[in-house]
């Protein structure tokens, strides 16, 4: 049981701890109270607050239940430390209505300067601190160090004795009692004919003996009181269902872990929520996962903590979640320019699929004086596809695991990730280069679609590949379809050249003028060993190119594999991917001088 600590001894009590709060992923939260509209200053639009007090919070971990206690003289914010004020703990820009800062301490707690900002969709706020509607704060906050211990009833605690706040929400509802509001020099009220009419109305209302306690010097009406106990006597016999979200949850903890596992791999940007696991070390992540699972590790080896949680923990599978992040990350960094020209597909099997083209329906009819309609019908076309796997196999060694070499183990994984990327950006320069048969037994390029040559790369044969797609008929023969360009792809050769030929440049003459500036992308591919150069419409419009991967399985994978022939883990990448042609109508190619 707590000690309540009030201003009147004639209400002092005893009362029950509260339940307890979410332990959230971005830190531990305690609500604050927050001053009454007395209390504001318009002109200035802050008020202040205490956001935090040592009152102690029921919290639980792997070890049970506990009670936390923020050590007010462990803050590490200095007084000018400029804090974001949210609305609701939501941490976006929108949602970001002022600043805190100006933070002291004393004997009562941690006190903070609030200010509001001035944009207009801040106003209702404004309003609500100033009429009483919205009057509490929520400090969120980051534990740094603990100091644990036992308090008199025997239970155990845990003491902040280092942290630091991140931001202060404005929230409707409180969690700390205890957090005392920041009055003026007089009370709006007198202190024992407030405690008179809680006791009154207490007995009335049939209560709880601890109903009121944190009404008796809360800046509030007495009217408010009355609607208070009103409140409190209709929700007295009906049911409570409580909702929480609980933060103890072993995936929750796993995705955290994973996280910060990856990120000591290879660096990039850490999730605030996997930060107390960043200084982890294999061994002490294993041994975690294993207490979870209800085994103590208490007197193990190192050898016994890994061989241990490599069988009854989800360690195995943290370590595979994090390999899964950095290989994606990888992949995503090395992905060929090529995706960018092709529509991109999932598939549902291995087997060949056919992706139908229907022709255009040509201009619409004029209609006879019956007005009777003309009955037409559609071209198609249709080309094949299928899926093919590729993949490959490393083992973390126990040695690995022992020594912590991360860095090791993420250069390892990022290379499976750009093999990923390598493997689909070779299929796509063959599919490119290659010049397969289509459905109707001619190659995508050829003299007889007029969609090849052997020009040199410069402005009259880009105007000329530029009239070819402009005046491409579609499937039915008789269509133009207008296939814009969008893409010039070149190998190494050429990077040169193309930069010269679509850069902008001031001309001053129209003969000098560049006529592409700004009109085509470029694309360098490096697997295009000559001079031979292509252009391509926009995908969205006439796609040339398509590639798809299976719909349960898109992008690299990473895949624990059980082993016994190993020490340590064994992990496989793969990949399903495939590529084709659609249409050639979109795409031209010239093979150079």
């Amino acid at each position: 049981m707590n000690k309540r600590i009030t201003a009147n001894p004639k209400i002092a009590t005893r009362v029950r701890p509260r339940d307890p709060e979410p332990d959230r992923a971005a830190g531990d939260w305690y609500t604050r109270t927050m001053p009454r509209a007395g209390d504001l200053d318009e002109d200035a639009r802050t008020f202040r607050a205490i956001v935090a007090t040592s009152v102690p919070v029921p919290r639980r971990d792997a070890r049970g239940a506990f009670l936390e206690i923020l050590d007010p003289a462990g803050l590490e914010n200095e007084p000018d430390d400029d804090r974001p004020l949210l609305i609701d703990h939501r941490a976006s820009a929108r949602e970001t209505v002022g600043r805190a800062s100006g933070f002291t301490v004393d004997n009562s707690g941690v006190h903070a300067v609030l200010r509001l900002g001035a944009a207009d969709d801040v106003e209702p706020i404004l309003q609500r601190v100033k009429d009483g509607t919205l009057r509490h704060v929520s400090a969120g906050y980051r534990v740094l160090e603990w100091r644990e211990g036992r308090d008199e009833q025997g239970q155990r605690t845990k003491t902040a004795t280092r942290w630091r706040i991140l931001e202060i929400s404005l929230v409707p509802i409180p969690a700390d009692r205890n957090a005392i509001i920041k009055r003026g020099a007089e009370m709006p009220f007198d202190i024992e004919t407030r405690a008179a009419l809680i006791e009154t109305l207490r007995s009335a209302c049939n209560l709880p003996e601890e109903w009121g306690d944190d009404l008796t010097e809360e800046a509030v009406t007495d009217d408010e009181v009355r609607e208070a106990a009103h409140e409190a006597m209709l929700k007295r016999s009906a049911p409570k269902i409580r909702i929480t979200r609980d933060h103890t949850d072993p995936a929750a903890i796993q995705t955290r872990a994973a996280d910060a596992l990856a990120y000591r791999m290879v660096g990039g940007e850490l999730p605030e929520a996997s930060r107390e696991y960043v200084g982890m070390s294999m061994r002490e992540l294993a041994a975690e996962s294993l207490t979870r699972s209800g085994v103590s590790t208490r007197g193990m080896s190192v050898d016994e903590v890994f061989a241990r949680s490599l069988g009854a923990s989800d360690f195995p599978l943290l370590v595979s979640n994090a390999m899964g992040k950095v290989a994606a990350q990888a992949y995503r960094a090395a992905e060929s320019p090529l995706k960018a020209l092709a529509r991109q597909r999932t598939l549902p099997n291995f087997k060949q699929s056919t992706s139908i083209r229907l022709g255009e329906m040509g201009r619409l009819e004029e209609m006879s004086e019956h007005g009777e309609f003309t009955h037409t019908s559609r071209a198609e076309s249709g080309e094949t596809m299928s899926l093919k796997t590729f993949g490959l196999a490393i083992n973390v060694s126990r040695k690995l695991l022992i020594d912590d070499d991360l860095g090791l183990l993420g250069d390892m994984t990022s290379t499976l990730g750009q093999a990923a990327a390598q493997t689909e950006a070779e299929e796509l320069v063959a599919l490119l280069t290659g010049n397969p048969n289509l459905s109707d037994g001619v190659p995508v390029f050829d003299a007889s679609r007029g969609n090849t040559s052997a020009w040199d790369l410069d402005d009259g044969a880009l105007g000329s590949v530029r009239q070819h797609l402009r005046t491409v008929k579609g499937v039915d023969g008789k269509t133009i379809i207008a296939a814009k360009p969008k893409f010039l792809v070149v190998g190494p050769e050429l990077e040169t050249t193309a930069e010269k030929l679509l850069a902008a440049i001031y001309a001053t003459t129209t003969e000098d003028a560049n006529p592409f500036a700004g009109k085509l992308s470029l694309v360098v591919e490096p697997r295009i060993a000559d001079d031979s150069w292509f252009v391509l419409a926009d995908p969205a419009s006439v796609p040339s190119l398509q590639y798809a991967y299976l719909s349960a399985a898109q992008g690299v994978q990473i895949q624990r594999q059980e082993a016994w022939d190993t020490l340590g883990l064994k992990f496989r990448a793969w990949l399903d991917f495939g590529c084709g042609w659609l249409d050639w109508r979109g795409a031209y190619r010239s093979t150079g001088l």
